[in-house]
């Protein structure tokens, strides 16, 4: 059901963006949006793993610098059943971690040094299940291809206020346009980040046998953010595996994360009924 749900989000996200595009330049404007979403995504696809990680300075470690790390992640990818993927480690106090990367066989995983400090075993191996279970479900490249489409949809809306009126569309619907869309973009990449969140978070449930210590870990974690919220780009709030910015009502609005209260009680739940 979440695998359909997120299949006809995307399709909801994509015919937005060639509405857009047909009402800033009509025909013409559905090929300008279709091209945009392409060549963006083609981008995305390739190189958003190494630019998130600049991004971050995110810094490679070896098994050396990290055992338990690279330990940890060795034994939860074979129970997961792909292969091991790079390590990384963000230098921030702020705990938080992400993956990233186009497939499996292109896969990172990254942490804060924060993480390593607050968090004991079985909550860390908790946190990195479910970055792994991102991986194995390929919910970067759907996360990715959501971000792009909803980027796109935004810069073609304000392409609609210099051409809405030439098209004969009127300037008033020309302004709406401008400012539905990248809402509406927003709302439907929300629902596409969240459905994936709860995934991520059965998955990781469902590798280690223990839910109640990926809980735990979402607990301190979120506690930790809102007290020093991380100095993170929006645009990459969603990798996080909790909302990396501060919490105030607007930013809660629009989180691309369910709430953590939903997330506890789900694990919880798996706990109480046996973790399938």
């Amino acid at each position: 059901m979440n695998t359909l749900k997120v299949i006809l989000l995307l399709a909801s996200l994509s015919g937005l963006l060639v509405l857009v595009g047909y009402f800033v330049a009509r025909g013409a404007g559905v090929v300008i949006a279709l091209a945009l979403s392409v060549l963006m995504n083609f981008g995305s696809y390739w190189y958003s793993d190494s630019i998130v990680l600049k991004m971050y300075s995110a810094r490679e470690v070896s098994s050396q610098e990290a055992p338990v790390l690279h330990k940890a992640v060795e034994s939860l990818s074979a129970k997961a059943g792909i292969p091991k993927p790079r390590l990384y480690v963000i230098a921030g106090e702020t705990p938080n971690a992400f993956a990233t990367g186009r497939n499996e066989d292109h896969a990172a995983v990254a942490v804060t040094t924060g993480i390593m400090k607050i968090l004991n075993r079985d909550e860390l191996e908790g946190v990195l299940a479910h970055e792994l279970a991102h991986i194995k479900h390929r919910d970067i490249l759907i996360s990715t291809m959501a971000a792009t489409a909803a980027s796109a949809v935004v810069l073609l809306s304000r392409w609609a206020v210099f051409f809405g009126n030439d098209e004969g569309g009127g300037m008033i619907p020309a302004i709406a346009t401008a400012i539905v869309a990248p809402i509406a973009a927003t709302v439907i990449q929300m629902a596409i980040s969240r459905s994936r969140e709860y995934e991520a978070d059965a998955g990781s449930a469902r590798v280690t046998g223990k839910p109640e210590a990926l809980a735990g870990a979402l607990r301190k974690l979120s506690l930790a953010s809102k007290a020093k919220p991380m100095d993170a780009n929006p645009s990459t709030a969603h990798m996080f595996i909790v909302n990396p910015l501060s919490g105030d009502f607007i930013m809660n609005l629009f989180s691309t994360h369910p709430p953590i209260e939903k997330r506890i009680e789900r694990l919880l739940e798996m706990k109480a009924s046996g973790v399938r």
